[in-house]
């Protein structure tokens, strides 16, 4: 009695005080100790009970096992096995339940396997129960519900926590629903226990509607029904659902308990329902439920879902005994806000107080350390973590990204190397890493090692894989990429499409992009916009804007960035009076105020049409201060144009703005150059080379057969170099004679002598690939070339003179545009 209310203390005096003890008072003592959760003291007993030679009966074997398994005593509960095989006592139930609780407690499923198939045959359902139950236990799903078939088949009549326990293994919704119609035909289909087996099974299964009509029929319902219920709405992403039915709760006399709050803050955040989120924080501070600790931690992660960084604070703050959760979710809070700084100070914190620091705070704080390119901190993690040896795959994973993101290329590199075991994410990780710095060779020739191990491209793989193709303009590897997906019959959504329409577009094939856009149903705004950057890149500008409106014709609102594209294609059109409707209507019709990249598209519009008084006016104008790019964009103008005055304005507001880009010294050194200004070209060479900074050398490429060939300007490490200068010298004689090619020294930005211009001109990089083009393939296909800089004008004049004489398409990728060459004449009207 004394031990079943709980009063252990007068249970052991009363048992001490006992002169005289039988085998049924040990068990009363051995049950007390049991059931008040004290297994040491029950051990210690039924040892002083064998020291005075009392048997044991099937209970004694019960207690005792129940308490090695409580201390998981292996051993000893073999010993009470061997005990109650030779005293005949394993053949009763009680004993036989006991031995495979035990086992099962000890995790050892194989001794509890070989008991149980010995006893199968048994009527009970106790131990059929502890088998199911054990099975799910250990993730061993299929045996859980073998079992469960099994006694089906043994005619045993399943109890209610037979059914939780088989509920419980279900992952897929063929086996729940069987289960659940065995539970309809035994009349426990309004068992409250059973039927929150039945929510939670249907949960994971996807199938809330069918968690509802459970729900809606059971009979009693507590707090667990409840909660499951609210779960599965917010688990299947249906949280405006979830918020109806909290509300359901209290509206129906029930009162929310802290597990209905967290679930319902956890909906807020990941909608971003702001004001309900309060709402629920309200009703949680009125019930007393902010102070314990998992609702001030869900509540502090719900406004940083939110992006309320100052709610979040404070609702931190007022946690009274933070946990490494507490930190680790304001770390990461921070961090979703890029409030990077924040993160690294709040991890400092961590450190002074001594808290634990896990892997999902290291994650969050490597985040921060790759928001503000802050490499010194990721490796003294990486140190630590190197130390304590809590590297796995998925830290692992994020250095690779964050070192990427910060230009260590060899340390990622490292990293990468030395793993055991790369998943789909490292991969990709390493691939976007040469993509990001611009290693665009070593992305593809990674990516052909990832097909080749066997781990299968995802999207976010293959979207990276298509950047790379894009920024080699490597036709080829693009195509093979865009077959992989169609034997893959992998899904082309909105994304890769869009990866897509840009690779080709990249590569000079834009009626290949037209044909991967056209071929989506749905086209959302990020796909349009690819298509009217593709045509506007290839100087299409008439079909970017029919394009765009059809877009709006479709109800399908432009932002930002398709403005940018539209004006980027009547840049590279000459479609003046276009490129100033559009700019009107974005900001008088669409309320849209004009970034600076906005206002370099029109100043590069106006200033290549030679409108350079009114492309310096508007400058002028802006309400915003030009940027730098807003700069370069009219000096280009004014030394395409020889507008030295206004060139030198713009320079010197360039250099004052941005005083260590090489590339603002090429430019203005080139407005000079073009006026014959040498002395000033000598002096801006000169601050040039006090600064250490030296020019990008001119680049090229070209594809040929699966490589791709690079060129520098004059460039002599090809294999084939003799024979690649021979035939570009050739070709340059032909051109002479049967085209009427003469150089164009003014091209050259340097004084030296006539000669020494026309040499400089005959080593330019896109010359080489072309050489090597002519060189390397079949009369009649197109070569594709792309370099890193703007095509000199004599470099254009000798390209399509190429298209005519040689008969040849050529498509020319600089840093402007596209350029499309055919029998002499180029896509861009001359106009680059």
């Amino acid at each position: 009695m004394y031990g079943k209310c709980g009063s252990l203390l007068d249970a052991q005096n009363l048992f001490d005080e006992m002169l005289e003890r039988s085998i049924f008072t040990f068990n009363a003592m051995l049950g007390a100790y049991i059931s008040n959760g004290e297994p040491w003291k029950a051990i210690e007993l039924y040892a002083g009970m064998r020291f005075l030679d009392v048997p044991p009966d099937a209970h004694t074997c019960s207690c005792v096992l129940k308490a090695y398994a409580a201390v998981e005593d292996m051993c000893s509960g073999k010993e009470i096995h061997g005990y109650a095989i030779k005293s005949g006592l394993v053949c009763n139930d009680v004993v036989l339940n006991s031995l495979v609780s035990t086992y099962v407690r000890c995790n050892n499923l194989t001794a509890a396997e070989l008991l149980f198939d010995r006893v199968s045959g048994s009527g009970d359902v106790v131990l059929w129960n502890l088998m199911i139950s054990a099975y799910s236990e250990n993730g061993m799903i299929k045996e859980a519900l073998r079992v469960f078939g099994e006694m089906q088949n043994a005619g045993v009549a399943p109890s209610t926590y037979t059914f939780v326990a088989a509920l419980q293994a279900c992952r897929e919704l063929f086996s729940g629903m069987q289960i659940h119609a065995f539970v309809i035909k035994s009349s426990l289909c309004l068992d409250r226990y059973v039927g929150n087996a039945l929510l939670v099974m249907y949960s994971k299964c996807n199938r809330t509607e069918e968690a509802a009509r459970v729900f809606a029929n059971m009979g009693e319902k507590d707090s667990i029904s409840w909660n499951s219920m609210l779960a599965a709405y917010v688990q299947n992403g249906l949280y405006d659902e979830s918020l109806d039915f909290f509300h359901g709760i209290t509206s129906s006399g029930q009162q929310p308990d802290q597990v209905s709050v967290i679930s319902v803050l956890s909906a807020c955040g990941k909608s971003g329902n702001l004001l309900n989120g309060m709402e629920v924080h309200a009703f949680a501070l009125k019930n007393g439920m902010e102070l314990d600790l998992q609702v001030g931690n869900t509540i502090v992660d719900m406004y940083a879902k939110c992006s309320k960084t100052s709610f979040m604070e404070s609702a931190f703050g007022r946690i009274p005994e933070k946990d490494q959760i507490s930190w680790t979710t304001i770390i990461a809070g921070f961090v979703q806000n890029n409030f990077y700084t924040k993160a690294l100070q709040s991890f400092s914190e961590v450190q002074t107080k001594g808290i634990d620091i896990d892997k999902m705070m290291i994650e969050s704080v490597l985040l921060a350390c790759r928001g503000l390119k802050c490499i010194s901190i990721a490796k003294e993690i990486h140190g630590y973590i190197a130390r304590r040896e809590l590297s796995d795959i998925v830290l692992l994973n994020t250095f690779v990204d964050v070192y990427g993101e910060c230009r260590e290329v060899d340390y990622a590199r490292n990293i990468f190397g030395q793993m055991e075991f790369k998943n789909v994410v490292s991969w990709t990780s390493m691939i976007a890493c040469y993509v990001h710095n611009g290693l665009a060779n070593e992305a593809l020739e990674l990516s052909f090692h990832m097909v080749k191990a066997g781990v299968e491209l995802d999207s976010i793989a293959l979207l990276s894989i298509l950047s790379a193709a894009a920024n080699l303009s490597a036709l080829k590897k693009g195509k093979e990429i865009h077959g992989y997906l169609l034997r893959q019959c992998l899904n082309i959504d909105e994304s890769i499409a869009s990866s897509l329409v840009d690779m080709y577009a990249s590569c000079g094939a834009v009626d290949n992009s037209y044909k991967v856009f056209n071929s989506v149903k749905d086209k959302d705004l990020i796909l349009f916009t690819s298509m009217i950057n593709a045509y506007g890149m290839h100087g299409q500008g008439m079909a970017a804007i029919e394009l765009f409106k059809k877009m709006v014709a479709e109800n399908i609102v432009p932002d930002h960035i398709a403005f940018l594209a539209i004006l980027y294609a009547c840049s590279h059109s000459a479609l003046v009076d276009e490129g100033k409707r559009f700019f009107h209507i974005m900001k008088h019709k669409y309320y849209l105020e004009p970034w600076p990249e906005h206002y370099a598209c029109l100043v590069d519009l106006l200033g290549r049409a030679n409108y350079l008084e009114e492309a310096f006016e508007l400058v002028k104008s802006m309400e915003m201060e030009p940027t730098s790019a807003i700069w370069c964009a009219l000096i280009g103008a004014c030394r395409t144009h020889s507008n030295i005055e206004i060139g030198e304005i713009a320079a010197k507001k360039l250099l004052e703005m941005d005083p260590d880009n090489p590339g603002n010294y090429v430019l203005i050194s080139n407005i000079y150059a073009a006026a014959e200004r040498w002395e000033d070209v000598e002096e801006v060479r000169m601050r040039m080379k006090v600064k250490g900074l030296k020019k990008d050398p001119g680049c090229s490429w070209i594809e040929v057969g699966d490589k791709v060939h690079t060129f520098i300007t004059r460039d002599k490490s090809h294999p084939q170099c003799d024979e690649i200068y021979g035939k570009l010298s050739k070709i340059t004689e032909k051109l002479e004679r049967d085209g009427g090619y003469k150089a164009e020294t003014r091209y050259v930005l340097h004084n030296v002598e006539e000669e020494e211009k026309v040499e400089m001109l005959h080593g330019h990089s896109e010359r080489l690939a072309l050489a090597y083009g002519l060189l390397s393939t079949t009369r009649g296909m197109p070569i594709r070339v792309t370099k890193n800089l703007r095509v000199c004008g004599d470099c254009h004049t000798f390209t399509k003179l190429i298209s005519k004489v040689f008969q040849r398409e050529i498509i020319v990728r600089d840093a402007n545009r596209f350029h499309h060459f055919r029998d002499g004449v180029c896509s861009c009207g001359d106009f680059w």
